[in-house]
């Protein structure tokens, strides 16, 4: 990888010739001692820089000789700094008086400010965040835009094309955030995300929680939020995994380090407002924020405040065998309408079939893909707060008992389920102790 930044092998050569010296003007050699151009250079000829002869009378930067008609014991005068034989070539890269360091030798000091701030991902570093004290995730090239900002020109363009070079590819990596910011915490809602081979993501959570991925491309990736208790309001991290279970890239702007993450210095130097960089991976994650839904609310809101309490001035109550009855009333809280099948008519009393039986309720919710889709127990984890829940008690086929779906909570050995309902009059029913005391097994139709 360093190969390329590295000098040549071959050492060249940067001797210069001397300047042109006029030999009438040293007074030492007259046109007819010069040497004609190819011959051997006489014995007292001299490279610039060595010292001075003894007969010569001055050189062009060397140091005057001793005035003596004694050549044999006359020496030429030490000069400041002692030089130890003819002077070497110099290389190219050795420096001259002010000159600057070589163009390889520049490269290699911008490649190791590309090291530092490429440390913590292939593709970015940490810097610190400004406001509330979190980190977010900074591209490589807003890097080099910092790094331009206290380096010479030449060096800050050094180091983006250093970037350009290493700016691989390396899997799969997120360059959007959320194309939604919030939804209910009754899940559902689709969100979309793009970047690069993102047909390897293979899984995302939200809050820890399995989302099912809707459709997927190289460059989109659609998910469905999941469902969570109405106590887990507020902002939730996004993870994407690819098939191996490694976290996926994720670069776009306002990506947070995941809690509890480190990153440990791997270097030494430090660039202004960078972090120091890390040889580790350090995962990211874009947050959605989990919000109420005024309809749910609604529904969830009248079962709270009658299940103990009937509302006998809107509703007729059908004693002993209430439960669907009251599990309507709380659909049209949650704004349903009414229609031919499915009503109550407050003026007369009457009511339809799939308005006070379960099983035809059942059967009614289940022509209805618009406002309801069935499951079974064993796809609990897509229940949540506000859907229908049914028991067949004695596992006949029909259906015993409707209750309001009013808590869900997600756990590490699956997920739980409160109801709330009349007949049996509860606010938070345990969906297991209710099948554990009554026995068949428990249906679910998750609402639109």
């Amino acid at each position: 990888m360093f190969q390329n930044f590295m000098l040549p092998s071959r050492r060249r050569s940067t001797f210069r010739e001397p300047p042109s010296v006029s030999y009438a003007a040293l007074g030492d050699l007259t046109p007819a001692d010069s040497p004609a151009i190819g011959d051997p250079a006489p014995t007292d000829s001299y490279a610039v820089g060595d010292p001075a002869p003894a007969d010569s009378t001055g050189s062009l930067g060397d140091p005057a000789p001793v005035d003596s008609s004694d050549s044999a014991a006359a020496a030429p005068a030490e000069p400041e700094t002692a030089s130890e034989g003819p002077r070497e070539p110099r290389h190219r890269a050795d420096p001259v008086r002010n000159r600057r360091p070589a163009p390889g030798m520049r490269r290699s000091i911008a490649f190791g400010c590309v090291a530092a701030i490429m440390g913590v991902s292939a593709f970015g570093t940490v810097a610190a965040s400004a406001g509330e004290g979190a980190t977010r995730v900074v591209s490589a090239r807003e890097a080099v835009a910092t790094v331009a900002e206290t380096v010479d020109p030449v060096e800050a363009a050094a180091v983006d094309e250093l970037v350009s070079l290493i700016d691989t590819d390396d899997g799969p990596a997120i360059t959007s955030g959320l194309s939604v910011a919030e939804a209910p915490f009754t899940g559902g809602t689709q969100v979309t995300v793009t970047g690069e081979e993102l047909d390897q993501v293979a899984s995302v959570t939200v809050a820890g929680v399995p989302a099912a991925i809707v459709a997927i491309d190289e460059s989109h990736v659609t998910f469905a939020v999941p469902a969570v208790a109405e106590n887990a309001l507020g902002s939730a991290e996004v993870r994407f995994a690819d098939v191996a279970g490694e976290p996926v890239d994720v670069e776009a702007p306002g990506a947070t380090v995941a809690a509890g993450a480190s990153v440990p210095a791997a270097f030494t130097t430090e660039l202004p407002g960078i972090v120091h960089a890390s040889t580790q991976s350090v995962p990211h994650a874009l947050t959605l924020a989990y919000t109420t839904n005024p309809a749910i609310d609604a529904q969830v809101g009248y079962v709270l405040t009658y299940w103990s309490s009937y509302n006998t001035a809107q509703y007729t109550v059908l004693s002993g065998v209430d439960c669907a009855n009251f599990a309507s009333q709380s659909l049209i809280a949650r704004g349903w309408t009414m229609d031919g099948e499915w009503y109550h008519d407050a003026a007369t009393g009457a009511m339809g079939a799939a308005w006070v039986s379960s099983t035809a309720l059942r059967d009614y919710l289940a022509a209805r893909p618009d406002r309801a889709t069935a499951l079974d127990d064993s796809q609990r984890s897509l229940v949540k707060v506000g859907d229908i829940a049914q028991f067949d008690w004695d596992s006949s086929g029909d259906r015993d008992h409707t209750a309001v779906v009013t808590r869900v909570e997600h756990t590490e050995t699956g997920t739980k389920v409160w109801v709330g309902g009349h007949t049996k009059d509860a606010d938070y029913w345990d969906v297991d102790q209710a099948l554990a005391t009554g026995g068949g097994y428990v249906s679910y139709f998750s609402l639109a």
